[in-house]
């Protein structure tokens, strides 16, 4: 299980390894609506080739609080909004992510847990 602060959200922030079914876990201390995308991390020319890991495609579900509808992926980049108060969602890559393969970020006051 790993946490990750607001402060590091901001900035964006490596992933730990991925594997399996994952609940993520938000806190939204914001009064409005902030966003969180996981991201692969691009090449040098900050574009995804065939060698790309495609880290955004699995199983997303067992969203709680969360608007599921607001849930926009590719093969590299998922995008939710994520609610005052915040809430969770599950997901299942479809192959393990590879520590420090993809970034996590947030806007706002959004403090994450991955468990």
């Amino acid at each position: 299980m790993a946490s990750y602060k607001t402060s590091q959200l901001r900035q964006g922030t490596p992933v730990e390894a991925i594997t399996g079914n994952k609940t993520f876990i938000f806190s939204n201390a914001n009064k409005g609506t902030c966003y969180f995308s996981i991201e692969t991390v691009a090449d040098a020319t900050g574009s995804y080739d065939s060698s790309s890991p495609k880290n955004a495609i699995g199983t997303y579900g067992s969203f709680t609080d969360i608007n599921a509808d607001s849930l926009v992926t590719s093969s590299y980049i998922a995008s939710v909004i994520i609610p005052s108060g915040g809430g969770s969602f599950q997901f299942n890559p479809t192959t393990n992510i590879a520590v420090s393969s993809s970034i996590l970020r947030a806007t706002g006051e959004v403090q994450l847990t991955i468990s």
